[in-house]
């Protein structure tokens, strides 16, 4: 019997249990709440299973965690998993969407007795449970992984964003404490009078992502010869990762005589749309592990177009694998680079650009090694215990201070 079918049943016997209060030495209870727990594997899910592993191995919490499931998920989840029901969306059936929290889940989430509702998404699901919160007099925190105001240019809705901003502003302002990734996007939270935000950056994984990992003999067996550039895209395949501004990038840089090799490492909805525009590209599929890690340090340069992540963890990976940068100059990409020093930055959708920042790395193999090592000891700041420990702070912070009114709750 599944978590959600064994709730159920309790459910229609057993009455709702008070909310006793909480001891001072009772090991903490944190709910958490995602969209697609490990549906499918991008940076955000990472993330959020490294931080449930640190929760309950490290620092002795509970953690139980809603979200909807699949039949076949991407890789086994870290801690106690609930399935909450769900539909497929259309036209990206990996990804999945809660209606709500059925009578079973509120009842599941009352005995559970949490001490600290997380929300990892601002979906339905997130939404409910963020007003589910307020009836148990539990603080809500919510964190920041991906920029969803950004999408809509990439699938020609651009006239939804006011709307979608407008909506998120609602949701962020009716949590207790916001975790956002990075300095630049606190302040962007502060300017709209939001400032209850606390800091979870991401960690990297040194032995995976290291320079050590290069292997030439790899590169020549893939068909790349000794000389060619080899420039990577790193990430899930679908078109608000800036797929179009990558193909137009190598295009434009052949154009002006360059002999550059793409790398693929990772998969997705639109693989094969890229794959049309790219014929030529060596397209590696999802990696993991000591494969993904030789992967990546064997290519020369990362360009990354993406707007929309709200870290860039493909970015410090990159960073810590010795690659020279090429990223937009976004929050994400601007908390890790400082230009010039250990990656180069870009305009968004400035194609020339990029061609232009590309072709400096080409003409100048001495400047190309020395940003990626540069950019690998950078990445030496980024360890996933010191960013988890941020997190529990802001839980502890959370406990300690008045709730927020739940008048801020549409």
């Amino acid at each position: 019997m599944t978590v959600f079918a064994a709730t159920r049943a309790r459910a229609e016997h057993d009455p709702a249990p008070s909310q006793p209060l909480r001891a001072p030495e009772a090991p903490l209870r944190v709910a958490l709440f995602s969209g697609n727990y490990n549906c499918v594997r991008d940076g955000a899910n990472q993330a959020l299973n490294r931080l449930v592993g640190y929760l309950t191995d490290t620092a002795g919490a509970q953690v139980r965690v809603y979200s909807p499931t699949i039949a076949n998920p991407a890789f086994t989840a870290t801690g106690t998993l609930v399935s909450v029901p769900s539909i497929a969306i259309p036209g990206r059936p990996e990804y999945r969407l809660a209606l709500g929290l059925p009578k079973a889940i509120r009842h599941d989430i009352r005995r559970f007795q949490p001490d600290i509702v997380h929300l990892s998404a601002p979906d339905l699901l997130g939404r409910a449970a963020q007003r589910f919160a307020r009836t148990l007099a539990v603080p809500v925190v919510t964190s920041l992984h991906t920029r969803f105001e950004t999408y809509f240019e990439h699938y020609r809705l651009g006239f939804l964003k006011p709307y979608a901003e407008a909506y998120l502003r609602r949701f962020y302002a009716a949590s207790d404490r916001i975790l956002v990734p990075n300095q630049a996007i606190a302040a962007e939270f502060r300017a709209q009078g939001l400032d209850h935000v606390s800091p979870w950056g991401r960690g990297v994984d040194r032995a995976v992502f290291h320079p050590s990992n290069r292997d030439p003999e790899w590169r020549r067996r893939r068909g790349y010869a000794d000389d060619d550039i080899v420039v990577l895209f790193f990430g899930r395949l679908v078109r608000e990762k800036g797929l179009d501004i990558f193909a137009e990038i190598v295009e434009a840089a052949r154009a002006r005589g360059h002999r550059l090799r793409p790398m693929i490492v990772g998969d997705g909805p639109a693989r094969d749309l890229f794959a049309h525009w790219l014929p030529d590209a060596d397209f590696l599929g999802h990696l993991s592990g000591a494969a993904l890690g030789r992967a990546v340090a064997s290519a020369d340069i990362l360009i990354n177009p993406s707007i929309t992540e709200a870290f860039g963890n493909v970015t410090l990976e990159a960073m810590a694998a010795g690659l020279a940068i090429v990223a937009a100059d976004v929050p994400s990409a601007c908390s890790l680079i400082d230009p010039g020093e250990n990656g180069l930055l870009v305009p968004p959708i400035d194609v020339d650009g990029y061609v232009a920042a590309v072709e400096r790395l080409i003409l100048s193999p001495e400047c190309r090694r020395a940003l990626g090592g540069a950019a690998s000891e950078a990445a030496n700041r980024f360890s996933w215990d010191d960013v988890s420990r941020d997190v529990l702070s802001a839980y502890r912070a959370s406990l300690r201070a008045p709730p927020r009114s739940g008048e801020h709750v549409a």
